[in-house]
Order: C-alpha cells, then structure tokens, then sequence
C-alpha cells in the first residue's frame, strides 16, 4: 500500500468560527482515504472541535497558549510536537500560527509549509502586539512559506498590497457539502415550534459569534428600523455569546422596545435546523474573507443579505441584496424589500442561492485543489 501523505495543521484554536470548521471539513473528507493522514496542533486549547476530530481518530494536540505573551514557550512546545512527529506538509492556518509554525517548521528543516490567510482587511484592528505579528508575517513571507492559500480574491489583493509575497499565493475558497448541509423541514417546525413563532412571522437569522467585526450592533439598529414599518418579522441569532446573558446585547435589544421580536440561540449544534428554521438569513460583517455563514445559508436555500464584504458579494450572485457595510438604513431596506417579496419570490432567490453554491462552491471541489496542493509539495525535495 502506498505510504499516505502525512499532514500535520497548525491553528490558534479549535472553536466554532470559519477556519476551524472548513479545517474540520477537509480532514472529514478525507476520513475513509488512505492517501492521507491528518493531526491537528491547536497553539491554545481543543475548544469544541477538538473532541470531535479526536473521535473521528485524528491526533489533537494543544500548547496552552494563554496569550501572545506566552509565544516564546508555546514555540518551544510546537517545535518538540513537530521534531516528535515530522510532517510531509505542515498547513499553518491564520497569523500567529502562520508565523509560529513557519519558524518552527523552517528551524527543522521542512520545506513543505503552507500558510493560511481567512480574512480581507490586514490591519483590522487588534492590539499593538498583533498588528506587529501581522507586519513580521508580510515580510516573512518571501522566506517561511512554500505556498500562501488565501480563501478570498479580496484576501490576496490586500495582503499582496500589504507585503505578502505575490509570487507565492493562490486562492482556495471555502467549498461546502450542499446534500449533506440542506433544508429540514422537520428541523424548521420544530425549532419554530419550541421558539413560539407566528406560522404567518418572517424570521431573518444571522449566524456568527459575537464580535465587532460581526457588528450585530448595525444588525439591530437596523431590525429595530424595519419593524416599524412591517409587521410580523422576528429576528434569530445564533453563536457563542448571543444569548439574553450578554449584557450589551441584551441591553441594545431591550431599546427597541420589542425583545421578544429577537430570538437569543446562543451556540448551537443544529445549525441546518436552524437556518431551515429562517425565512432570509443576514450577515451583517464589517470584515469577512470568504464568509462561511453566508455559503452554508446558501447551501440550506435561504434567500440573502449581506454586507459588502471580503468575497460576498462574488459568493452571493444572483442570491439575494448586497449592502455596504456599516450602512444601517441599507440594511434595514434590505430586510424590509425582503418582507415585500411574497413566498414564491423568496423561495426563487434562495434556489438560486443553492444552484449557485452546487455550480461553484462545493465542498468537493475545495478539497481537490487542496489534494493537488498537497501532491504537488510531495514533487520537492524534503
């Protein structure tokens, strides 16, 4: 039997976000290929993906890292974890693992590194510390990395500008799985059921933790505008931290004078149910790269709005609104036009939402360039 390619991954973290789950999703698609072999290094905790990878039989290891502070031993530990279990190809995914990994992998003679960029905006706020990381990035980049994969066009044009070494990136978009995330129907009365929704009510969800970059402050300045205009809309949002215990959220939600119009979900782990439980699903970012929440509405059949972020609007097509962001009378617009189509017009856009997903961004797809990425850095010299 040939011997498989063995892939070790190196990420900040292992919780619910857009990196963490497409991680999940290539090595998944690998489960019954003997070609290839992956372990995962988180640099802090397991989070909640890590016990899920470990049941499918991958490796998870994690440093502990507690802050940026604690970088000169969380390198130690990665080098001893990579020097114990040399890769073919060591995959970094985001800044600090980018450059913790590519300096450990260099340091131990590993050519094969790849590194990952997730988002479209390189100086996106953050400390002084992480704005240093990001600049150390750009011009380790003519050095460190083998490949640089971007999951956004828009990924690449900024970090190009920025510094990053063109010569060096492509683009692998996020891809989804669109037989196995679908529409529920059981999965949509339920939840509707349990929430007490009005049969007659338009739900318009988002997906996504709580965070600035998120701005779920516009998308509630903005719901608060479209309820006094149109009657019947609830509003659903699911992700760490959205819940009634999250004082800023909950305080916000309890100015428009409507709190029962907003359902608080918090973290789940249905979420196709609870996308098929919405009639319009909104992401409402200020930054994004490829958008994953946005894709997997698409692949449920959800008709869309979203800002004018990273690739959204590329994703998105002919699938729904586009609004810039941070724009709160746009977006209350957009919901409110959505309120005006009738069924058979939200049940058309969000068709082509889903052809528009199986036609060009399929999970399959995805793992193939990956695949060939891979095979091709097994062509080098180790």
């Amino acid at each position: 039997m040939k011997t498989p390619i063995h892939i070790t991954h190196v990420i900040v973290g292992l919780d619910v976000g857009g990196a963490e789950r497409f991680l999940l999703r290539l090595i998944e698609a690998h489960r019954d290929d003997p070609q290839y072999a992956h372990r995962v290094i988180s640099l802090t905790s397991k989070g909640t993906l890590g016990a899920r990878l470990e049941e499918q039989g991958i490796p998870v290891t994690a440093l502990g890292m507690k802050s940026l502070w604690d970088a000169p031993r969380t390198y130690a530990r990665l080098k001893r974890a990579l020097r114990t279990n040399r890769p073919d190809v060591l995959q970094c995914w985001m800044y600090y693992a980018d450059l913790l990994g590519g300096l450990a992998g260099r340091r131990l003679g590993i050519r094969r590194i790849l590194w990952g960029i997730r988002n479209s905006h390189f100086e996106s706020g953050g400390t002084r510390l992480k704005r240093a990381v990001r600049r150390s990035c750009a011009i380790a980049s003519r050095h460190l990395p083998w490949r640089i994969v971007c999951v956004a066009d828009s990924a690449l044009e900024v970090h190009a500008r920025a510094g990053y070494d063109r010569t060096r990136m492509e683009v692998i978009h996020n891809g989804y799985d669109p037989d196995a995330f679908t529409y529920s129907d059981t999965g949509r009365r339920r939840l509707r059921r349990e929430l007490g929704i009005p049969p007659d009510s338009l739900v318009i969800g988002s997906l996504g933790r709580y965070s600035a970059a998120k701005d779920h402050h516009s998308f509630v300045q903005a719901a608060n505008a479209a309820m006094r205009q149109r009657r019947g809309l609830y509003f659903m949002l699911v992700g760490r931290d959205l819940t009634r215990d999250n004082p800023a959220l909950a305080s916000q939600i309890a100015a428009t004078m409507h709190p029962e119009r907003f359902l608080l979900l918090g973290q789940r782990g249905d979420v196709a149910d609870c996308l098929s439980a919405m009639d319009v699903f909104c992401l409402h970012s200020r930054t994004e790269g490829f958008p994953n929440a946005l894709g997997e509405a698409m692949s449920v059949g959800l008709p869309c709005i979203t800002t004018d972020v990273g690739d959204a609007r590329l994703l998105l097509g002919q699938g729904g609104r586009v609004v810039p962001a941070g724009d709160v009378p746009a977006l209350a617009q957009a919901m409110i036009d959505m309120a005006d189509l009738d069924a058979a017009q939200l049940h058309a856009m969000g068709a082509r939402a889903r052809r528009r997903i199986a036609d060009h961004y399929t999970l399959d797809h995805a793992v193939d360039q990956y695949e060939s990425l891979y095979q091709t850095a097994m062509a080098l010299p180790y």
